[in-house]
C-alpha cells in the first residue's frame, strides 16, 4: 500500500543541491532500524548497507531537488538568482519560492523590450517587504530556495514538488524495509548533487566499487501533448531504461531487469530518454567500468512545481528493486 504520509514528508522536506542536510537526516531517521550499517561519506551521500558475502549491488536515488541560489540583493530589496539544476525561465514566472528559514518570495520579471526573450537574468524574487533591515537580516547571497506547492493525490496519482527524485528515495526506503533474504552485499545510496552533475554518485560509485549498479530516478512520459515523443506512460509499470544522454544500458543488465520483471509478474515498459541523465552515468564509467542500469518512475511535468506520478508504477518499481537485490 502506498505510504502517502512518508511521500508527503519527503516532498515537503527542504533539500536543494548542496543543501541536503535536512532531507538526509529525515531519511536516516526513517531507515535507521532497517540497515546493518549507515554511513555518510565526505560529500554527504547517505549509504545504508545490508551486509552479505555475495556480489556487491549498489542502488542510488538522489536526495537533492532543483532550486534557486541568490546572487545579488539590490538596493530595493529585490533578489536576483541563478538556477540550481535545470529550470526553464518561462515556467518560473509567478511561482512562490520558500527558503530554509521558512520565508517566501514570488518570481517576477522585468519589462521586456521589443523582441527580447525571457531569461533568468530578467527575473527577480520579490520577498514582500520594503523593510531593508529585514531583508538584509534574512536574505544573503548564497541562500537557496525551492518551489512552494501543496502535496495532492488522487486514488491513483500524486502531484507534488521534488518528485524528482524524492519518489526514487521513497522506492529505496520501501525496498530497504522489505529487503529480501539474500547473500548479496547491498548498498542503498541516497546521493547528493545529482541535479548539478551527478557528483555524489561519482564518489559513492568509486568508493563502493560495485559489481552491479542501478539508479532509481524519474523519467519523462509521452502520454500528454507536451511535445515529448516516447512510449513511456503513467500506469504502465516500472520503466527499464535502455538509453539516455548519460548511459546506454549494459545489455546484460537490461536482460536481468527484464527477466526479474517477467518472472515476478512485475509490469514494465522500456524507456529511451533523448535528454538528461541519472546517477548511473558516472557510476558505469567508474574505475574499470560497472555494469549499470536504471529503474525509472514515469513522471509528468519534470522540473516543475507540480510533477505527477502513478502509485501503481511506484509499487512495481519497489518490487523490481527488491527482486534485483535478491538476484
Amino acid at each position: 500500500m502506498f505510504n502517502s504520509e512518508l511521500m508527503k514528508r519527503l516532498s515537503d522536506c527542504f533539500g536543494p543541491s548542496g543543501r541536503e542536510k535536512r532531507i538526509r537526516e529525515m531519511i536516516m531517521d526513517e531507515i535507521k532500524d532497517f540497515a546493518d550499517e549507515i554511513t555518510i561519506d565526505p560529500l554527504g551521500n547517505l549509504i545504508a548497507r545490508k551486509k552479505g558475502t555475495g556480489k556487491k549491488i549498489l542502488f542510488s536515488a538522489h536526495m537533492d531537488q532543483i532550486g534557486l541560489i541568490i546572487t545579488h540583493v539590490d538596493e530595493k530589496g529585490l533578489l536576483r538568482f541563478a538556477n540550481v539544476g535545470g529550470l526553464n525561465a518561462k515556467e518560473l514566472l509567478g511561482l512562490r519560492m520558500v527558503f530554509d528559514n521558512g520565508l517566501e518570495g514570488v518570481i517576477c520579471q522585468e519589462e521586456l523590450k521589443d523582441n527580447e526573450k525571457l531569461s533568468t537574468s530578467k527575473l527577480f524574487l520579490d520577498v514582500a517587504s520594503t523593510d531593508k533591515e529585514f531583508i538584509a537580516k534574512n536574505f544573503r547571497v548564497g541562500d537557496m530556495c525551492v518551489f512552494k506547492s501543496e502535496y495532492y493525490e488522487t486514488e491513483d496519482c500524486v502531484i507534488c514538488k521534488a518528485a524528482d527524485d524524492r519518489i526514487g528515495c521513497y522506492v529505496l526506503i520501501e525496498a530497504l524495509k522489505n529487503h529480501p533474504e539474500t547473500n548479496n552485499d547491498v548498498y542503498y545510496v541516497f546521493s547528493v548533487q545529482e541535479e548539478v552533475g551527478c557528483r555524489g554518485a561519482k564518489t559513492a560509485g568509486y568508493n563502493i566499487n560495485p559489481d552491479l549498479a542501478i539508479a532509481v530516478d524519474v523519467t519523462a512520459t509521452g502520454d500528454t501533448p507536451d511535445g515529448i515523443k516516447m512510449d513511456v506512460k503513467l500506469g504502465n509499470g516500472a520503466a527499464i531504461k535502455l538509453m539516455d544522454k548519460s548511459i546506454i544500458t549494459h545489455t546484460e543488465v537490461k536482460d536481468l531487469l527484464t527477466d526479474i520483471a517477467e518472472k515476478n509478474s512485475i509490469k514494465y515498459q522500456y524507456e529511451i530518454l533523448e535528454f538528461g541523465g541519472t546517477d548511473a552515468g558516472p557510476i558505469h564509467t567508474s574505475r574499470d567500468g560497472v555494469p549499470s542500469g536504471v529503474i525509472s518512475i514515469p513522471t509528468r511535468n519534470l522540473h516543475t512545481s507540480g510533477e505527477i506520478f502513478n502509485k501503481f508504477d511506484v509499487e512495481e518499481c519497489i518490487k523490481l528493486v527488491i527482486g534485483t537485490a535478491a538476484k
